[in-house]
């Protein structure tokens, strides 16, 4: 979709953030769906989480991904306005490759024929905003890594990947508003 914008790279960078400054400027955003689905398999004593079943979790994570999108695709398909998503679908495949996990045909086929708009926003890893949580376990060269990782497979499917700068998040949310304008 011509108006679904991703912004994604490795955790801790400020993406929830910038969405939120972006939500303050009026624009929508879709959450994380993976820090959604750590919070509620942590809170229900579920098996699905990075540091349990990998593969339960990065199939769980895609499934919720696409419905994600179909949802809002549905509900916005007349709306011009920018929607933002805190990663998209293909963060799960990302994720896959960098644990080593096969990623189906499925998820191939979606990656390949389902689109966000072609420009994807990353946000680079910055170490002095970095930190842990309950939901973000990830050291600082796992982040690193991740954002390597990221980057790569937007671009294989053949996204043209545009880094945001390192500055503060109103010039962040100004960098992505004005790169989409123009």
């Amino acid at each position: 979709m011509k108006n679904f914008y991703v912004i994604t790279g490795g955790p801790g960078v400020g993406k929830t953030t910038l969405l939120e400054e972006l939500s303050s400027q009026g624009y929508e955003f879709i959450p994380e769906i993976a820090r959604e689905l750590i919070k509620e398999q942590v809170e229900n004593g579920g098996e699905a989480l990075p540091w349990k079943n990998k593969e339960l979790y990065k199939e769980i994570m895609f499934e919720r991904s696409i419905s994600s999108f179909e949802q809002v695709e549905e509900n916005l398909r007349t709306r011009k306005m920018p929607i933002f998503f805190d990663r998209g679908f293909l963060d799960s495949i990302g994720y896959a490759d960098l644990i080593q996990l096969e990623i189906s045909e499925r998820m191939n086929d979606y990656a390949k024929n389902w689109r966000y708009n072609e420009t994807v926003f990353i946000l680079p890893p910055w170490q002095e905003i970095y930190k842990t949580d309950s939901e973000r376990k990830q050291d600082w060269e796992e982040a690193v890594v991740t954002f390597d990782q990221m980057r790569e497979t937007y671009e294989r499917y053949g996204y043209n990947i545009v880094e945001i700068p390192k500055v503060a998040v109103r010039e962040r949310a100004d960098f992505v508003m004005k790169f989409i304008e123009n």
